[in-house]
């Protein structure tokens, strides 16, 4: 990894926010940042022709613009700026974040209720890369994100016991020990069709199976409890559909890791279900960590 964090800007209040996130996040890293605009010359008619030189100069005045601003903030922050112009936005800002550690993009508040918009962008970049994706909140035009880095709510990480948690492991403890803040591991489950009549015939069972699954994740965190000695975990195993109960877990949080598994399907990579509704409706910062 290159030690940066990539941001891309698109001239919403959202991409303002996510901006504003990533400075602080570059700052507890230590990390440099780099600003991003992607054009994509297609919107723009039905031909692959050079931009406008209006639309140019507005581009290059984003990326100048918000690194003034970034750095009257943060003086000492190393800021670079780079705009594409002729692919996808959502291929060029994963080839821009291909060895970054972090890539940040904004998404847009519609209210408690009906949840967030995940841009087209980036809802087609997340499956594009393997760096972590941090989804940033931005609600009633609001240009300070919701959930700064440095806010003081735990680390809430979503783990399905039954796939590869070291990389979502690794980050969400890595995040939670640099915020020093706690960190809240929740697993989902239900109790599989065959035993749905069981908690009424023998009450003994559910219990059972939840004291089972705490004891495997248990073991799955002491390793990493052992590596990061004071780092305060709270492991929930929580019967109910595991997108509610991250989310339930979520409120307030200061960022919420999520898993995204790596496929190569002949139709293009997807995004599941659980990560899918997470990623729209919590409120705070949303990392989406790609995994085997």
């Amino acid at each position: 990894m290159s030690n940066r964090i990539t941001v891309g800007l698109d001239g919403s209040v959202a991409g303002s926010a996510a901006a504003d996130w990533a400075a602080d996040e570059a700052v507890l890293r230590g990390a440099a940042l780099e600003l991003v605009h992607a054009e994509d010359w297609a919107q723009y008619g039905p031909f692959t022709a050079p931009l406008p030189e209006p639309r140019r100069q507005w581009a290059e005045e984003l990326l100048s613009l918000t690194r003034d601003r970034l750095l009257r903030e943060h003086g000492t922050l190393d800021i670079t700026t780079h705009g594409t112009r002729g692919v996808a936005a959502s291929k060029a800002l994963a080839a821009s974040a291909a060895d970054a550690d972090l890539l940040v993009l904004g998404s847009r508040g519609l209210g408690t209720v009906s949840g967030f918009i995940v841009g087209s962008t980036s809802s087609a970049t997340i499956p594009e890369t393997d760096t972590p994706v941090v989804l940033v909140r931005s609600v009633d035009g609001g240009e300070r994100p919701l959930g700064d880095a440095d806010d003081a709510g735990p680390v809430v990480l979503g783990l399905d016991l039954h796939s590869n948690c070291d990389r979502l492991l690794a980050f969400a403890c890595e995040e939670a020990d640099r915020r020093s803040c706690p960190l809240v591991v929740v697993h989902g489950w239900s109790l599989p069709p065959v035993f749905s009549y069981a908690p009424s015939l023998d009450p003994g069972i559910e219990k059972e199976m939840a004291d089972g699954l705490q004891a495997t994740l248990r073991e799955l965190l002491s390793p990493w409890e052992q590596k990061y000695p004071r780092l305060a975990v709270d492991a929930r195993t929580v019967l109910g559909q595991p997108a509610i109960q991250i989310l339930d877990a979520a409120s307030g949080a200061a960022l919420v890791v999520v898993g995204r598994r790596i496929r190569r399907p002949a139709l293009g990579a997807r995004i599941g279900p659980i990560t899918h509704a997470v990623m729209h409706h919590a409120t705070s910062p949303v990392a989406v960590v790609a995994h085997d």
